[in-house]
């Protein structure tokens, strides 16, 4: 036994109850993450849909409720707490994770999250739909969570007191961005640890570095993706160009941790690589079908592979599907995260916000990975020994060493 603090905590996820949670990668940030896929399509009302809110008798009872509530709940609470808690309320009943409605504060958050510059600590997180636990998956270097000792892995406990488990994702990432200078109290809980960790972060201004790029020996080019944001088409064009003119050879391109992003950069960018083509389609609840395609000015035709592993999902599992069916690429890793659904931010007329599941998304073969994931071609553990590390040696990283090998073979085949 490492210790019982642990043992203990993981035993309590294991036996408990959560009625929502939501796998949405976020900067913290962030929160699919929304990180997370915004499909552009537009919401068709359905004349069959329940009209309770109509209902004389569900006025009548909401009427009781709140009379009730004025009369003897102990703490104050105002007409607007009561009123966001039906809407919040009205989505939760779809029992779907990522379904969700944001008040105008939270819809801001969720764009700017989506801009690549925001206000707040430097990490991506994720929630695990099955237990509610929101985990740092990467602190972003140099930024105030890697400065204050964060860690990959690290499962968020509390922030500024507020315990987290289970609570939207977005809010919670809410609470950790703020004004730059200011301070947010976080709590992890760490493996090997004795206690609950805390951490006071000073928030600052971050630019999310969504391209990482570098040439490898052999000339064999390195292109990480952190996530699928609107300035990252441009700086993958970018980083293809720059490594094409010193002499690329060969490419692996890095999408592990990835939670996803925005449906129109992914689509742009799988164009720059895929030949003419299906890119992906989306069908929605009356069978409409949404075909995104690729043209016939760009393609790579050089040595691929692309890296992934269970924190791949959404946008990344559209981007090594596409890559994988056109057979153009040899996917590394392991099992990506299985999200295979289609949300489409609706803003409404208050400047708050719906979040829906519209669609399920398919490969070009057709195939839906939602619940399942994209397989690799060749599967391969990260060693145990570099997983908590906020950055892995490239030479300890076994996956990478495997990508390259596998590029450097497909160079010595031609």
């Amino acid at each position: 036994m490492k210790n019982k603090f642990w043992t203990g905590f993981a035993g309590g996820l294991t036996g408990g109850v959560v009625l929502f949670a939501i796998v949405f990668a976020l900067y913290v940030l962030a929160e699919d993450g929304d990180g997370t896929l915004e499909g552009q399509q537009s919401a068709q009302a359905s004349a069959s849909g329940s009209e309770i809110l109509s209902d004389s008798d569900f006025q009548q009872k909401v009427t009781k409720l709140e009379d009730l509530i004025d009369s003897y709940y102990i703490e104050d609470v105002t007409t607007e707490d009561l009123e966001e808690g039906i809407y919040d309320g009205l989505l939760a009943a779809l029992g779907d994770p990522y379904s969700c409605y944001y008040t105008q504060e939270e819809y801001e958050a969720l764009m700017e999250s989506s801009s690549g510059i925001y206000y707040g600590i430097g990490a991506t997180v994720q929630q695990d739909i099955r237990t509610g636990v929101i985990t740092i998956v990467k602190p972003f270097v140099d930024c105030p969570a890697y400065n204050a000792g964060l860690l990959p892995g690290d499962i968020l406990y509390s922030v500024n007191g507020n315990a987290v488990t289970g609570r939207d994702l977005t809010e919670v990432v809410g609470e950790m961005k703020g004004e730059r200078g200011t301070f947010v109290t976080i709590e992890v809980i760490r493996e090997g640890a004795d206690d609950v960790l805390s951490f006071d972060v000073e928030r600052d201004e971050i630019e999310v570095p969504t391209i990482e790029y570098s040439m490898l020996e052999d000339q064999i080019g390195y292109i990480y993706v952190m996530e699928f944001d609107e300035v990252t088409d441009q700086q993958f064009r970018d980083a293809l160009d720059a490594l094409e003119e010193e002499g690329m050879q060969g490419l692996v391109i890095d999408i592990r941790d990835n939670p996803g992003g925005l449906l129109e950069t992914v689509v742009s960018m799988l164009d720059r690589m895929l030949p003419e083509g299906l890119i992906v389609y989306t069908e929605d609840k009356y069978g409409q079908r949404v075909e995104k395609m690729s043209t016939a000015e760009e393609s790579f035709n050089l040595p691929l592979a692309v890296l992934i592993n269970g924190n791949s999902a959404s946008a990344s599992e559209i981007f090594a599907g596409a890559i994988q069916d056109y057979g153009i690429g040899t996917i590394v890793g392991t099992t990506s995260y299985g999200k295979g659904i289609v949300q489409s931010v609706i803003p409404m007329y208050d400047e708050s916000a719906v979040k829906l599941t519209v669609s399920r998304y398919y490969t070009p073969n057709g195939v839906c990975i939602h619940g399942t994931g994209i397989t690799p071609d060749v599967e391969v553990e990260l060693a145990e020994e570099v997983r908590n590390l906020v950055v892995i040696p490239q030479e300890d990283d076994n996956q990478l060493q495997e990508a390259i090998e596998t590029v450097r073979e497909q160079i010595s085949a031609r």
